[in-house]
């Protein structure tokens, strides 16, 4: 067994503890880099629907392209579940790729699309009928998917931001238990 001298012993462990350092601030950057190209691959998948709003008119006048306000939604240890682009037309959630959320798994079609979405549908059936708004300007919701395999959330007509909130925080939730659950 060999020995070191004491100074060397202290080099070693600053060394080591340095290495540590490095390795954690590494790995730091490395998750925000993954966050931000997360983002990006969410963009590039919303930019390759073709929008209505970005077709040409029959008239050949481009229609103007609205603006979409990002917004991540993320769990409490701050992972990235998916992102929101709000128009004021549309609210589209598209998950994050590293995120399988199953249509199947509870309690999305339970409390998100049965107690959130449809008590909002609900309302505006009602505000229908009372002539209170327009027949077609009814929340609606579309989830697109592969297999069962969650893709994209569109829902038309939210027409207040109070509801884009409460749609963003419970999906947000929803999908954080379906994460849970899915690992039962």
């Amino acid at each position: 067994m060999s020995y070191y001298p004491e100074d060397e012993v202290r080099d070693i462990v600053e060394l080591r503890e340095w290495l540590a350092e490095e390795i954690e601030k590494r790995e730091k950057e490395m998750e925000k880099l993954k966050q931000n190209l997360r983002v990006l691959d969410s963009l590039v998948k919303q930019s390759s629907f073709s929008k209505a709003s970005s077709l040409v008119s029959p008239s050949g006048r481009n229609q103007s392209v609205q603006q979409a306000s990002i917004i991540p939604m993320k769990t409490q240890e701050n992972q990235v579940l998916a992102n929101a682009h709000v128009t004021p037309d549309e609210l589209v959630i598209i998950p994050s790729n590293e995120i399988v959320l199953d249509i199947d798994t509870q309690p999305f079609k339970s409390f998100f699309l049965g107690r959130i979405i449809g008590g909002m549908e609900t309302a505006d059936n009602v505000d229908i009928q009372n002539g209170k708004i327009p027949q077609n300007s009814a929340i609606s919701c579309i989830v697109n998917k592969e297999g069962n395999r969650i893709r994209e959330i569109l829902i038309r007509n939210y027409r207040q931001k109070e509801r884009v909130n409460e749609i963003v925080n419970t999906a947000t939730w929803s999908f954080s238990r379906m994460i849970e659950n899915s690992k039962k």
